[in-house]
């Protein structure tokens, strides 16, 4: 009898997953991939396996599309994440969220921490819990330190919504959805958020549905 699946050496099942070609299948909540936490990346890969895993997380946050997406959403339990954001949103938006137009990234290893006390509350969706949105506060401002696919060293301050996406690709890496740390009470289908909360921040909604902001 073959081993079970979960098994298998990280590389070959990396191997695997991009023998298909295209978008990898993304892992919705539920799978124990998702809770579980993943393994510090220490060579497992290989330089070129490595690549080529980057580039179809790559092709996968833009097909979905997203802004980031982390590793175990693919099924795999190591600590890499992607990140990119064209912030293709109205000026009045992005100021009230601070986001910025945000370079590929590839963070391997991260770890963030805050800085300052500052907090901020806006609607946030996941990959890997289609169709739905919930607010959540999260810190203002953090700094980041990990390796890019190379090794190099990154040590980063982010703030508003480029931070918001570090927080939460990295805790995919410990095993945390954003469900976790949300206002249940704001859970809402991303239908009722573009029909009735599409404003530039959350006030609106946590007046309606009953709910505090910080």
């Amino acid at each position: 009898m073959a081993p079970p699946r979960d098994h298998a050496p990280l590389a070959e099942r990396v191997e695997e997953l991009l023998a298909a070609g295209g978008p990898l299948p993304i892992v919705a909540a539920g799978q124990p991939v998702l809770r579980h936490g993943t393994e510090p990346y220490d060579g497992q890969l290989g330089p070129a396996l490595l690549a080529r895993f980057v580039e179809a997380l790559r092709v996968t946050m833009h097909a979905a599309p997203g802004v980031g997406l982390a590793a175990p959403q693919v099924g795999v339990p190591l600590r890499i994440a992607v990140l990119e954001d064209p912030a293709p949103v109205p000026e009045e938006v992005a100021v009230a969220r601070g986001r910025v137009p945000q370079p590929f990234r590839v963070l391997v290893n991260p770890v963030y921490e805050p800085v300052g006390t500052a907090r901020a509350a806006f609607f946030e969706g996941c990959l890997s819990v289609p169709g739905w949105q919930a607010v959540v506060a999260r810190h203002a401002e953090v700094r980041l330190r990990a390796e890019d696919e190379h090794g190099r060293p990154l040590d980063e301050l982010f703030t508003g919504w480029p931070a918001r996406i570090v927080q939460h690709e990295t805790d995919h890496l410990d095993g945390t959805l954003y469900l976790d740390r949300a206002e249940l009470r704001s859970l809402s289908t991303n239908e009722a958020v573009a029909a009735l909360w599409g404003g530039p921040t959350p006030a609106a909604a946590a007046a309606a549905l009953g709910f505090d902001l910080p």
